[in-house]
């Protein structure tokens, strides 16, 4: 069974266990993290920003769970309200569940959560030009491919080009 719920402090260390677990599988898909990003200290540091950016409305950031074990994030971030009412949307899967429609299912349960308790009109997200994996599970979930930002996010080490993908409500 694959849910998700929102991230608390309580999930550092299995969280820090889960990103170091999969440390070499995430490398070519995110920013070049400090050492101490791998540690139950740093992954505290993040969920209380999690959590204070939950009160603040600003983000919404849940783990993954697969059969009760958890194998993942997924998160809502940058919310804004006003005329935008949108989030950018991120998430990763360990490698032990990848191909299984674990990431397929998750951001299905927070596009429930974006266009049902958060009240959002549009989620984006974007992933790198050769992460086919990504745009099938956006593909999948209704996503529309909107464009290209040329050296969009700085990944491994590198500013690289992102594919750009949107979902709107569909009120």
């Amino acid at each position: 069974m694959i849910r998700i719920r929102p991230t608390g402090v309580a999930d550092a260390v299995v969280l820090a266990e889960a990103y170091l677990a999969n440390r070499s599988f995430l490398a070519p898909w995110e920013p070049v993290r400090p050492e101490s990003f791998f540690t139950p200290a740093g992954q505290r540091a993040r969920l209380e920003q999690a959590t204070a950016d939950r009160e603040s409305g600003t983000g919404y950031g849940c783990v993954i769970e697969y059969d009760g074990q958890v194998c993942g994030t997924i998160t809502l971030s940058s919310i804004l309200r006003g005329p935008a009412q949108s989030a950018n949307l991120g998430y990763w899967v360990a490698k032990s569940v990848n191909g299984r429609g674990v990431a397929t299912r998750a951001v299905g349960l927070i596009l429930d959560i974006a266009f049902g308790e958060l009240d959002l009109h549009q989620v984006m997200a974007g992933t790198l030009l050769h992460n086919t994996g990504s745009q099938r599970v956006l593909g999948r979930n209704g996503f529309d491919r909107i464009g290209v930002a040329r050296a969009h996010v700085e990944i491994a080490g590198e500013w690289q080009d992102h594919i750009l993908f949107q979902r709107l409500t569909d009120r």
